[in-house]
């Protein structure tokens, strides 16, 4: 499942039908990416079960299966924790270099 999803081209498939189904073409465009590359990672991400496929006139649209996802965000659950105290330090990292900004700009004002 990791290995599929490594590969770059392949997530950012998934990044764009997250918000909606696509065909080939539109994922061509959207990804400036020859159709055979674009067809081969559909093919690889169809069957490991990632996206799914319906025929719509003369063209195959292709959407998002999220349970394959939802295992690796369950995987990822207990690593959280880490991730977050973190995001948080640097949260309040950049407020404080915000404050110091603005209390600077406050000073110079007043100059």
């Amino acid at each position: 499942m990791f290995e599929i999803i490594a590969e770059p081209n392949r997530r950012a498939i998934l990044s764009l039908l997250v918000s909606s189904q696509q065909s080939v073409g539109e994922i061509e465009r959207q990804l400036r990416m020859p159709q055979p590359t674009v067809s081969k990672h559909l093919r690889v991400l169809r069957e490991a079960g990632f996206v799914e496929s319906t025929v719509d006139a003369q063209r195959r649209l292709y959407r998002l299966k999220p349970e394959p996802l939802q295992e690796v965000d369950a995987w990822l659950a207990p690593f959280r924790r880490f991730w977050s105290a973190h995001v948080d330090a640097l949260e309040r990292h950049l407020d404080r270099m915000d404050q110091l900004t603005q209390t600077k700009r406050k000073t110079r004002r007043r100059r």
